[in-house]
């Protein structure tokens, strides 16, 4: 999870047993976001973000064929909480991750 996920969504997964890591408890709340999708590749998990900045940052990977876990990004002013926490949990407990790699997935799911 991003540093700004919201902890109720993080909490939520966890509640669902989804295993979840945030930044701040890896020690990288402080990394830049191409800092934080590294931490997340060399991790091997998803990153979940509402920081457009990112996108840019993922783009560029893609465009250089770097290789990602995936990104899951959702607009902050887009779906609630719960619609979030149950879109997550409905990727990570369906998709393989190699479904998701090197790709953004975008929230809410249709």
């Amino acid at each position: 999870m991003d540093v700004h996920a919201p902890r109720a969504i993080t909490e939520g997964l966890r509640r669902r047993a989804v295993d979840v890591v945030t930044a701040q408890e890896d020690g990288t709340a402080q990394a830049d976001d191409e800092e934080l999708l590294a931490r997340a590749t060399e991790l091997d998990r998803l990153l979940f973000t509402q920081d457009e900045d990112l996108l840019v940052i993922v783009a560029n990977w893609q465009a250089a064929q770097r290789e990602f876990p995936g990104v899951v990004y959702c607009r902050q002013l887009g779906p609630g909480i719960g619609e979030i926490r149950e879109d997550l949990e409905l990727l990570v407990k369906c998709a393989e991750l190699d479904e998701l790699r090197n790709r953004v997935n975008y929230l809410p799911l249709q």
